[in-house]
């Protein structure tokens, strides 16, 4: 029998909600400070309102539970999975009163694409954004990029209780250190080094391309944040080709693998085991895969006029490529090109690279690396079984943090969360369809959106159908979560409504 939501559940997820939501009013002076230094008082006013609105509404829902106690593990689910849509809809306020959306529902799509970091926007006039509003987008970006819940337990804000709960039910099983919280701090650690180091390196290179000091510095970190936290955020409207600059291309192709890579990868690294990511399966996987998809990408585009001379397919097709399979979203080429001039083979093959996605335990989305190294070892595995004599006892292992055995288990869970993505693809692609869209398209912007990929064609545009907006949001939060989280949680709340049935006594 399905367990239900008491009164006292529904007060410690609010208490923990409320949490979330004032550590978000402080998040958002980063814009409202940007706005007092570039002088833009319409949007400081705005972000001032949506401050006192998030605290007003943070201080109510922890009053609902002053001492919470510990976490349990239902509890940490319904924390994280309400977390993403609560903070979404906190995030809109200011996002929808700026004027570059023509639908309040449209501001919360961007929302939850920042906080997912799927980087699909559907902002009108992107080009003249006020400077606040674009640090508040990218804010957000790096905010769900690392996680919320691992930029919570990074500044304790929930105490001792309930951290490891919290941690896996954010799609992370795997701990760099025994300890939760020092685990979630060496996570921001390394994304502070690389995103200050990035924004360093593409600072001087803007300012060499001839931009003012200020707007040099906002464009790197703000492309520094993006390409990291794999999120596809621009701040104008062309992504990466407005800056015509291959050194920036080359720099953001780094930054977007170096976001794709587990951090539990870069804490072995960091202790000097360098072999281990080197022999790891998630590597091995990576490089076969974007080596066999990189070629048949490149044999669609080879034959159009776009790309008709071998540097120009190499920098774009390359830069495209690593785009999708890091699940980032900048691109390089015009929405329009990709409509019009990309075939339809150049198109499922991004859309299968953007529904593999890169490693787990990292900042980019899709199914993962390791699930997909672990699925065709237990192909191998059958195939030895078959081939192999009735008493022989077949093990396969593989390499990841050490030799491991694939066993029923992992297997199992590979192929649960694979199934569960391909039927969301499949789902997203026929309402898209519904909607009017080809199929093509269709199938393309279901994986953009499950895979929080980020590249749309043109289904997801501004003042689209509110049914296929909604259902777009619900498979950016469904693949932020990595359905497990999403779907207890839905069993739980619907366990919860259904009335008691009181049992009949006998006459």
């Amino acid at each position: 029998m399905w367990q239900r939501f008491t009164l006292y559940d529904l007060r410690v997820i609010g208490h923990y909600l409320g949490t979330l939501t004032l550590f978000f009013a402080v998040l958002m002076i980063a814009p409202l400070g940007t706005a007092l230094i570039f002088q833009e008082w319409e949007p400081a006013s705005r972000y001032l309102v949506a401050i006192g609105i998030a605290m007003v509404g943070g201080c109510s829902l922890r009053f609902l539970r002053i001492e919470p106690g510990r976490l349990s593990r239902r509890q940490a689910l319904a924390v994280t999975g309400f977390a993403w849509v609560v903070l979404a809809l906190f995030a809109s306020i200011p996002l929808y009163f700026s004027g570059h959306y023509a639908t309040y529902l449209d501001a919360v799509f961007d929302g939850v694409s920042g906080l997912t970091t799927t980087g699909a926007s559907v902002i009108v006039d992107l080009d003249h954004l006020s400077y606040a509003d674009n640090m508040f987008r990218f804010a957000i970006h790096a905010l769900g990029g690392l996680g919320l819940i691992v930029v919570a337990l990074s500044f304790g804000l929930f105490g001792r209780g309930g951290g490891a709960s919290l941690f896996s039910s954010e799609g992370r099983s795997e701990h760099v250190v025994p300890n939760v919280v020092q685990t979630a701090q060496f996570i921001a650690r390394i994304t502070l080094l690389i995103v200050t180091v990035a924004t360093l390196i593409i600072t001087a290179l803007c300012l060499w391309l001839g931009m003012e000091p200020a707007r040099a510095f906002l464009n790197a970190l703000w492309v520094s944040i993006s390409g990291f936290m794999t999120g596809g955020f621009a701040p104008m409207q062309l992504s990466i080709m407005y800056y015509h600059s291959f050194p920036l291309e080359c720099i953001l192709m780094v930054l977007m693998i170096l976001g794709s890579i587990s951090f539990v990868l870069y804490a072995e690294v960091w202790k000097g085991r360098t072999g281990t990511f080197f022999k790891d399966l998630e590597t091995k996987t990576m490089v076969l895969w974007i080596a066999v998809m990189a070629f048949v990408f490149t044999a669609t585009l080879s034959s159009w006029a776009l790309f008709d001379d071998m540097l120009t397919l190499l920098r774009r097709g390359l830069f495209m490529i690593i785009s999708v399979f890091t699940t980032t979203g900048f691109q390089v080429v015009t929405t329009n090109q990709i409509t019009t001039v990309f075939s339809n083979g150049a198109f499922l093959t991004l859309a299968f690279v953007m529904a593999v996605g890169g490693s787990s335990g990292s900042t980019s989305g899709g199914i993962k690396f390791s699930r997909m190294g672990i699925i065709f070892k237990s192909i191998v595995a059958n195939v030895k079984e078959a081939l192999a004599p009735d008493s022989a006892r077949v093990v396969v292992s593989y390499s990841h943090l050490g030799r491991r055995t694939l066993t029923p288990n992992i297997v199992k869970e590979a192929m649960t969360v694979f199934i569960l993505y391909v039927i969301t693809y499949v789902v997203g692609a026929l309402v898209g369809i519904a909607h009017g869209g080809e199929a093509i398209p269709a199938i393309f912007e279901s994986v953009a959106m499950t895979s929080n990929g980020g590249i749309t064609t043109s289904l997801a545009q501004p003042g689209m159908p509110a049914t296929l907006e909604l259902f777009y949001i619900l498979q950016m939060w469904a693949g932020r979560l990595e359905f497990v989280t999403l779907l207890a949680l839905i069993v739980e709340v619907g366990a919860s409504l259904v009335p008691r049935v009181k049992p009949r006594l006998n006459p």
